[in-house]
């Protein structure tokens, strides 16, 4: 478990974490999301006592990090899977990481396997692609085989097989009772993984709430119905109370109501219908809702340079040769 109790962090006169509270649970993979910005890395470092925060406190199961002994057999972290000595082979890597914690030898091997790079054991890290290196990341912060794990970007770089093993893996971590916390910009990655999330902007915390619950308070749900009585259907859902927005393509959409309770209506009245559809939001587009007012940076679609016109390019090529 991770409990963190008013946790912040100034840097000058940046605010980057502003009395953040919210407790890791095990049994579930938790997702920490927030715009570029809002403070994640930040938290993230303060957790592992890289960063000593400006006031508030952050616990590893009841301890400050400093005082734990051995803390890779308490948490394993992903922050930088690029902070590899780039002369030292994977193994050996490892094998330091193991040596400083009290670990057995015999665990290095049995990470690698996990991570498939045990064809690689003997390879310099400077050799490796992105990929290769994020899961030499992942198998340092598994080696103490400890019940916390800290991924930040854990599918940075992994090929389509690789992500579905990572996502795996962290669905099979939770569900052993760990606790499991993971920080990505990708939205469609996260929604297939994280079953709480906790969400920051500015440094301040806006959501800890389950997925599902995320996604209703933040985004709009509803019926999608189309039918070729269509004024009928309009005015049978009108009756019973159902409120209908006309959309394009000749569509309905019936807010607050569910698909069932629509289908029953139109068959009662023998209205034919050519679609019933319920539509949720995605992850996504609710995160975007929430954190709107949060987002630090914004990019802004320009013109662009502009091609001059194709006679100016003879002319140009001319001029070139001349």
């Amino acid at each position: 478990m991770i409990e963190l109790e008013g946790l912040t962090k100034r840097y000058g006169e940046k605010l980057a974490v502003n009395n953040l509270t919210f407790t890791v649970r095990p049994g579930m993979v938790t997702g920490f999301l927030g715009p570029n910005g809002a403070g994640k890395s930040t938290t993230m470092r303060m957790m592992l006592g890289l960063d000593r925060p400006t006031a508030g406190d952050v616990r590893i199961d009841g301890e400050h990090y400093d005082r734990l002994k051995d803390p890779l057999k308490y948490i394993g972290a992903l922050l930088d899977a690029q902070a590899v000595h780039g002369g030292r082979s994977a193994y050996n890597h490892l094998l330091c990481l193991a040596q400083s914690n009290g670990i057995p030898r015999r665990r290095v091997a049995e990470v690698l396997e996990t991570v498939g790079l045990t064809a690689v054991a003997r390879k310099k890290a400077k050799g490796f692609s992105l990929g290769m290196g994020q899961r030499l990341g992942i198998a340092g912060a598994l080696l103490g085989d400890p019940r916390i794990l800290m991924f930040d970007e854990p599918v940075n770089g992994l090929d389509p097989e690789g992500i579905h093993w990572i996502r795996n893996l962290m669905k099979a971590l939770a569900a052993e009772g760990r606790t499991v916390f993971v920080s990505s910009h990708l939205m469609s990655e996260m929604a297939l993984t994280a079953e709480h999330l906790v969400v920051i902007g500015q440094g301040r915390l806006l959501a800890d709430t389950s997925m599902a619950d995320f996604i209703a308070r933040n985004s709009r749900s509803y019926v999608r119905v189309r039918s070729p009585q269509r004024e009928r259907l309009l005015d049978v859902l009108h009756e019973a109370g159902i409120v209908v927005v006309e959309s394009g393509a000749g569509a309905l959409e019936a807010d607050g109501a569910k698909a069932e309770q629509i289908g029953e209506l139109a068959a009662r009245h023998q209205i034919v219908l050519h679609e019933l559809s319920p539509q949720t939001a995605s992850l996504e587009e609710a995160f975007m809702q929430l954190t709107a007012e949060s987002v630090e940076y914004h990019a802004h679609a320009g013109p662009g340079p502009q091609a001059p016109p194709e006679s100016q390019w003879g002319e140009s090529w001319e001029r070139s040769r001349s």
